[in-house]
């Protein structure tokens, strides 16, 4: 399956400065990115046989999270249903030791963490994971698991790399994240 992801600008690095790219469009190939650059170019190259998503913003690589493991180890995100109890902000310290916590209650919880990240445009990250149901979480949510920080905790968009990448609205908040080609998180 083709997707052209068309944005208002298309930045290859973490930090790169604005508008170093003569691109706003992103062909997404399976789990690949397959082209970058000029939407008009990629959709008259790839035809009808492209799915279009239009976002308004900036599409860059993902956020890469050191802290994966105290996020979801060291902090219970509530479910919905406790938010009356719990708040909707993560539990941590007393208030976390005080809380009956099962594996059951932390694969939940992992879960819901992992969903938060993914809505920040997180897509890698690091452990190491301790808990089983955490860990499980972790594989089974698409994240890059990295066995360390990158060298300079930056990632590229390149043309034959992993589709893996968020879009990011003028406040730096994710509208979409993308995980190999799948669109994991979309803002409503």
């Amino acid at each position: 399956m083709l997707t052209i992801h068309r944005v208002r600008e298309v930045r290859l690095a973490e930090g790169a400065e604005p508008g170093a790219e003569a691109a706003d469009a992103v062909l997404v190939a399976g789990d690949r990115v397959a082209a970058i650059g000029p939407y008009e170019r990629l959709r008259a190259e790839h035809g009808e046989g492209a799915r279009v998503r239009e976002w308004d913003g900036v599409l860059a690589p993902g956020r890469y999270e050191p802290d994966a493991a105290a996020f979801l180890e060291a902090a219970y995100h509530p479910d919905p249903r406790e938010a009356d109890e719990l708040g909707t902000e993560p539990v941590t310290g007393d208030a976390l030791a005080a809380l009956a916590m099962t594996d059951v209650r932390w694969g939940g919880s992992a879960r819901r963490g992992l969903q938060r990240l993914l809505a920040a445009g997180t897509t890698a990250l690091t452990g190491p994971f301790e808990r089983p149901p955490v860990r499980t979480a972790v594989e089974r949510s698409g994240l890059r698991l990295l066995p360390a920080p990158p060298p300079d905790h930056s990632a590229t968009l390149t043309v034959g790399g992993p589709a893996d990448f968020a879009v990011f609205a003028a406040d730096g908040s994710a509208l979409a994240t993308v995980l190999g080609g799948r669109l994991v998180h979309r803002r409503h």
